[in-house]
């Protein structure tokens, strides 16, 4: 749990201090995560679940303090309980639990729908026949007011009577909305008689056929959180200029039937009044190179550009999770991002640079040969095999692997060059290099076949360097290797941005697809990995020495095939770049 004292400080939680110190809600902080259950949840949710969840577990040493997890499932046309399933698995791998039971919003439509007939008989809301298009040329413009529904005026008995027969399915999909009598000249659009209840003839995933009418998110969302005695809603900035129908609808329910409804609820929380909840707006998660719709995401998986919703190279956390990153490094990057009201874009280096900082601290290495080149040592006794033993990590004390070492192994085939540039600084003709945890070795002969194509080298060892490193000798440098004889094939999955434009979203390009990057997945088959890896289980993170961070896929992978998907390269531009 974390310590209150501890947690990143920012304008809510002073807000929410602020209230404590007044009383205001008897000590009690709840809030709640919302989400649509008509996708998978992306990094741009991580921050509002880091925010939601994390003040419940902060609060909590010092204050009655939870946060509800509730299915905002107002359109059952979009929704499955697979993308249910996906969601609450998402919010436990990040580390974070809800209080009680998960909530539906359709739990409380018996409740909605009795605040809509109250609504009706209070002359605050009419049953409208317009048509969505005609709806549309009613409500005006940003410059000028909208024109009152022919509708508007109906009496409370006719309103009451339609609607009661819109539920019972009397009328088509779209030919009748409730909507809240407001002003049809604000100048907020927001407040021109939004709809709040429209008619949907389909099954619902948790309600079955028991409704002809479903309410519309901005009428059910303050409703649902006044139920849940929710006492801090909140929620991104695109909300804001929605927070007065949040407030005009509960202001214009009586409070004694929100109060008999929590009590019947069991929700008041212990609080000895009823207070109405306040909603309060941040700053959405925008990262370049990525995209945060969830409908431009859904494109992606049905038109089968990608492997799916847990795709690597998808800004969703099942695929974020599948490529390699951990629940610590999101925390930790929704943490250095912080939380305000102003919109800006963050590097997508910087979320980079936070799984970096992880995987160095607490990946074990091992090495992992991508395109391998066959080594054959002339002067190490054939047969002759010894177990050398290299550290699991160079920082910390976790242990080591062994590794077995004999006259034929294998390099990656970028750390030969015949001919090699300037600088070069690995294996050539004539030349010495060390193996990593090993021998110095220099290379004696170049094999090559029919086409001219290099197939083997053959080396001589320095046996007399294991572990160490004769005075004056001078090598070029160090590589990584693996044994012939006890390497294990492995597929790798090198994964790239998935767009090659800083702003997919950028209209003046065209379809966001166009900036789809070709070059965003590479497969290696034919890689050689050490053996030490024979017991790793799917996600398990590695350094694979000079080449990345890599994970166990946690789809692919399996006993008689080994996948890594490549979570990070080595270099950290990010960090270089913000000291």
């Amino acid at each position: 749990m974390t310590d209150s004292s501890k947690a990143p400080s920012h304008f809510i939680r002073h807000m929410i201090d602020q209230h404590l110190a007044q009383g205001k809600h008897d000590g009690r902080v709840q809030t709640r995560f919302p989400p649509e259950p008509n996708g998978f949840l992306h990094i741009g949710h991580a921050k509002s679940i880091c925010l939601n969840f994390g003040l419940a577990q902060q609060y909590s040493t010092d204050y009655r303090a939870a946060c509800n997890l509730r299915f905002d499932d107002t359109n059952p046309v979009k929704e499955s309980q697979e993308f249910i399933d996906a969601i609450k698995a998402d919010i436990e791998w990040l580390g974070f639990s809800w209080q009680g039971d998960v909530r539906y919003t359709s739990s409380y439509f018996n409740y909605l729908y009795e605040f809509a007939l109250q609504l009706i008989s209070n002359g605050k809301a009419y049953v409208c026949g317009l048509t969505p298009d005609q709806a549309r040329e009613y409500r005006g413009t940003l410059t000028e007011p909208g024109r009152n529904s022919p509708d508007r005026e109906r009496s409370a008995d006719e309103n009451l009577d339609l609607f009661r027969r819109m539920q019972a399915g009397e009328f088509a999909d779209g030919q009748y909305s409730l909507r809240a009598k407001i002003d049809m000249a604000s100048p907020n659009i927001n407040m021109r008689d939004p709809v709040i209840y429209r008619i949907r003839k389909v099954h619902h995933h948790q309600t079955g056929n028991q409704w002809n009418v479903y309410p519309m998110y901005d009428y059910a969302h303050c409703i649902s959180d006044a139920l849940e005695h929710i006492t801090h809603s909140l929620c991104t900035l695109e909300f804001e200029d929605h927070r007065p129908l949040y407030d005009w609808i509960l202001q214009n329910l009586t409070p004694e039937s929100l109060q008999k409804a929590c009590d019947e609820l069991g929700n008041m929380g212990g609080t000895t009044h009823y207070v109405l909840p306040q909603q309060t707006e941040f700053a959405r998660l925008n990262i370049n190179y990525t995209v945060m719709s969830k409908r431009k995401l859904k494109e992606l998986v049905e038109l089968q550009l990608v492997s799916g919703w847990d795709d690597p190279r998808m800004p969703t956390l099942s695929g974020l999770r599948r490529r390699g990153y951990t629940p610590a490094a999101i925390r930790n990057f929704c943490d250095m991002i912080g939380m305000s009201r102003s919109e800006s874009i963050v590097d997508v280096g910087m979320l980079e640079h936070s799984i970096r900082e992880d995987l160095d601290e607490n990946a074990p290495r091992a090495m992992c040969v991508l395109r391998p080149l066959k080594v054959t040592l002339l002067n190490y006794p054939q047969g002759q095999t010894e177990m050398l033993s290299l550290p699991k990590h160079p920082k910390k004390d976790i242990g080591h692997r062994e590794l077995p070492f004999g006259a034929e192994l294998y390099i990656d085939r970028t750390d030969f060059e015949e001919v090699p540039p300037p600088g070069f600084k690995r294996l050539m003709p004539g030349t010495e290099v060390r193996l990593r945890g090993a021998y110095v070795i220099r290379c004696d002969e170049v094999i090559k076949d029919e086409s001219g194509k290099v197939v083997e080298l053959r080396c001589t060892a320095d046996l007399d360097t294991l572990g160490k490193n004769p005075e004056g000798r001078k090598v070029k440098g160090v590589i990584h290797w693996v044994p012939a004889h006890a390497a294990l094939p492995a597929e790798v999955r090198i994964y790239d941005r998935l767009f090659n434009n800083a702003n997919p979203d950028d209209k003046s390009l065209g379809d966001f697809k166009n900036c789809l990057n070709p070059d965003s997945l590479q497969v290696l088959t034919g890689c050689l990995v050490e053996p030490s890896l024979a017991e790793a289980k799917a996600e398990d993170s590695f350094q694979f020495e000079r080449e990345g961070y890599f994970c166990v896929d946690r789809r692919d992978s399996h006993a008689d095939k080994l996948v890594f998907n490549r979570t990070v390269s080595l270099r950290d531009s990010w960090g270089k770049q913000n000291p």
